[in-house]
């Protein structure tokens, strides 16, 4: 895998990118908190972006799966450029239109360029493979956000908003020019003759059956519920604990905590995961998950919040990368476009709806009765799967060896 040049292309472009999407959040913060004194309609902006994704979702699994994704990823790469010169103008005349724009704009771009990511990653490495590079994928994002952040609050120091948007544009140049780069022998698709009254189907609508058909799937997809539920309220519920130990160094350290322990678990995915049952070690991995959130009982304790905080990044180092592999190879190829769309409609709508409830349970009834609730939540649909697997256990194969 080492020796493919398209791997070293794909993950430096990650790297470069990620700096310049973490740069650009950070600097989206510092514009909203200048010029929007309310919360709630600084989450409002927020949110604008995130709809547009979800809405155009559907046509970009259509376009992702009829086209190479070569050109898709180029073109989002370009939609990405364009939408930072929307911030250059809402920083000219001070503008939270503009900036809504740019929300819009960049989170249409990555509507399509994460799925398309998604479904060219199988191309580039053989199959025994994935599960190695998903890890490692994972790990250079992760990185991407540690040292983005950080340089961007330095940046902020000495430099103004408009040097660091620059940074970030710069950034995903870069990317598009790693992109152009890829050497990849992509099949064209044959388009279908068009029948005269023929209605054009859904893309999700084609993309549900198939997702039915593999029971491993779609318990995979529901699972992905068990670590949202911590992360759709994780800086909530880091500044709840900062200030439920009156300490405001925590905040830095449970975020270093989970980062580290999910750098460490996606390295090691591979030596712990290769050739074991995928779907046992999912289910180990999601209880792991619920364990964690549960044990944010004692979050007044610094050294259990941490704890907690470690064990959940260590589980997800696990979790996604195994998770991303399955989705690889058991779904047909040629649906991979819509159904990496629809995933992350799902992980959007998902996200929104726990960051929502984080707040409104936070507000009611507190940190620690909150995660009871989450976390039993969890593990009750982790004890349900594992007893109906052991009742009727899930065929795992793949989808070629099913089509044989």
């Amino acid at each position: 895998m080492w020796k493919n040049r398209n791997v070293w292309i794909l993950l430096s472009g990650e790297l470069i990118a990620g700096l310049g999407l973490w740069m650009g959040i950070i600097g989206n913060l510092e514009f909203l908190q200048q010029h929007v004194p309310s919360d709630f309609l600084k989450s409002l902006i927020l949110f604008t972006g995130l709809l547009a994704g979800v809405f155009v979702a559907p046509l970009a699994g259509r376009i992702i799966d009829s086209y190479k994704k070569k050109p898709v990823l180029i073109a989002a790469g370009i939609g990405r450029m364009v939408s930072v010169l929307f911030m250059f103008l809402a920083l000219e005349y001070q503008s939270i239109w503009w900036m809504v724009l740019f929300m819009i704009s960049i989170q249409l771009s990555a509507a399509f360029y994460f799925p398309a990511l998604q479904s060219l990653i199988p191309m580039i490495v053989r199959e025994k493979d994935l599960l190695q590079m998903n890890g490692v994928h994972m790990n250079i994002a992760t990185i991407a956000r540690v040292i983005g952040t950080a340089l961007a609050g330095a940046m902020l120091l000495i430099m103004s908003l408009h040097s660091l948007y620059l940074a970030s544009l710069i950034a995903y140049a870069l990317l598009l020019v790693a992109t152009f780069m890829l050497r990849i022998d992509e099949e064209s698709v044959p388009k279908k003759p068009k029948i005269p009254g023929e209605k054009t189907k859904g893309g999700f609508k084609e993309v549900i059956p198939i997702i039915k058909g593999y029971p491993i799937v779609l318990m995979t997809l529901i699972l992905t519920v068990v670590p949202m539920l911590f992360l759709g309220g994780f800086n909530l519920m880091v500044i709840n604990i900062s200030e439920l130990q009156d300490d405001a160094t925590i905040k830095g350290l449970l975020y270093t905590a989970e980062g580290i322990c999910f750098m460490l678990g996606a390295f090691i995915v591979k030596r712990i995961a290769d050739g074991k049952d995928q779907l046992k070690l999912m289910l180990l991995f999601t209880f792991v998950v619920s364990i964690s959130q549960l044990s944010l009982y004692f979050a007044d304790i610094k050294i259990m919040s941490l704890i907690s905080f470690g064990v959940f990044g260590l589980a997800l180092g696990f979790f996604f990368p195994i998770a991303a592999t399955i989705f690889q190879t058991k779904i047909p190829k040629e649906y991979h476009g819509r159904f990496f769309s629809f995933r992350g409609m799902l992980d959007r709508v998902l996200f929104q709806v726990v960051l929502l409830g984080t707040g409104l349970f936070l507000d009611t009834i507190g940190l620690k009765n909150m995660v009871l609730v989450f976390g039993s939540l969890s593990l009750a649909l982790v004890l349900y799967y594992t007893v109906r697997n052991s009742k009727t256990p899930m065929i795992t194969q793949d989808h070629t060896n099913q089509q044989a």
